[in-house]
């Protein structure tokens, strides 16, 4: 098998890591804009099974030769290179996934269903974290049971130590993690979709040691399409953030100042954008203290089997792994992008385009998680 990771950044280096820790892949190339720098726990297969190679997301006949001959395409880049990238890999006839976030593009993706088919080939889009791992917990939470009153999605990247006054440390792009601030989230509220404020609906919940208390808050873009799936059917479906206590606060009261805003302002004659100066004043105070970082998952899921009342919960706790210093985030949603490019190579997935929680086997994805080190613990806590 060969494959070609678009993008080198944290979530796809971790990617092409895992892929290269197969056995059965001969190739990996790792296109990027730029080829001059390898994180560590690549340079090994550098010259190798490893190819880098300069490319342009915006030069579409390059990157479709580049595509040739690939069992799959995995998408690392920004979320709106993902449509025009998926429309490729259906025209070169390899199968496609990438890391979502955007439903509004995932949904023009689905127009790619017919000719997709025809070809042959997959298209998995939102298939990181959150979206992606969680989904694929909650369809199997849903499936194992007669009936479904509620899901709810819990996920956070946190320091392992936290420093204040934020205790939070850049674990992706920081000015994604404030869009998730700012834009309203689309929940289930008595099975009808329901717009929500970012940072609202706080709560604290516990968690085994050594993670302790924590509160969650409204946030889009983890959900994906499982709202739309489940309207109507489900009660209640919900994604909420994981912080330290006190988090959410401090960033409402930034938000109401008006320091998370995308719109320039004029000051003394010049132009500034309050948020790209945020990001520019916050950043050295957000890189960590080289503790590393950790992914936080819980998904409960609640309803009836058998008659009787029951809850599946989904949990997991990944740190940074200091022997290839990836960070928990980068394998979580790395290896997850990974593991469904290898599950589509292998001819486990239908052709067409579907999410995670559609198409995805569950318990051969969450089988796969475990071989790298990702272990979802299941239990049945009671009601």
């Amino acid at each position: 098998m060969k494959f070609l990771v678009l993008g080198g950044g944290a979530q796809g280096t971790a990617a092409a890591f895992d892929l290269l820790s197969q056995d059965a892949v001969a190739e990996v190339v790792v296109a990027d804009l730029a080829t001059d720098w390898l994180h560590p726990c690549l340079r090994p297969h550098a010259g190798g099974r490893l190819r880098l190679a300069q490319a342009d997301a915006s030069d579409e006949p390059g990157v479709a030769g580049l595509m040739e001959g690939m069992s799959g395409v995995l998408c690392a880049l920004p979320y709106y290179f993902n449509l025009p990238m998926a429309c490729l890999a259906v025209e070169t006839g390899v199968h496609f996934t990438d890391l979502g976030g955007n439903t509004a593009i995932v949904e023009g993706q689905r127009a790619l269903d017919a000719r997709a088919r025809k070809r042959g080939v997959s298209v998995l889009p939102d298939t990181g974290l959150a979206p992606g791992m969680v989904n694929v917990f909650a369809q199997a939470g849903i499936d194992a049971l007669d009936t479904v009153d509620a899901v709810r999605l819990r996920v956070g990247g946190l320091p392992q130590r936290p420093r204040p006054p934020l205790n939070y440390q850049v674990v992706y792009s920081l000015e994604g993690m404030l869009d998730y601030y700012v834009t309203p989230a689309t929940i289930l509220r008595s099975g009808r979709p329901t717009r929500v404020p970012a940072l609202s609906g706080l709560e604290e919940l516990d968690f085994p040691e050594p993670v302790g208390r924590l509160e969650a808050f409204f946030t889009g873009g983890g959900t994906s399409t499982l709202p739309s799936r489940y309207e109507g059917r489900i009660d209640t479906l919900e994604y909420k953030t994981l912080r330290y206590p006190g988090h959410a606060h401090l960033m409402k009261t930034i938000r109401e100042l008006g320091l998370l805003s995308d719109e320039e302002v004029v000051h003394n004659g010049a132009h500034v954008n309050p948020r790209r100066f945020f990001i520019e004043r916050v950043m050295p105070h957000l890189t960590g203290d080289g503790s590393g970082d950790m992914v936080v998952v819980r998904v409960d899921v609640t309803g009836r089997r058998a008659g009787k009342d029951a809850c599946i919960r989904y949990e997991v706790l990944d740190r940074q792994d200091a022997a290839t210093g990836l960070t928990a985030m980068a394998r979580t949603t790395g290896f997850s992008l990974s593991v469904t490019a290898l599950l589509q190579a292998r001819g486990e997935v239908r052709p067409g385009v579907g999410t995670p929680d559609e198409v995805l086997p569950p318990a051969r994805y969450i089988e796969e998680l475990k071989r790298r080190g990702i272990h979802a613990q299941i239990s049945e806590p009671p009601g």
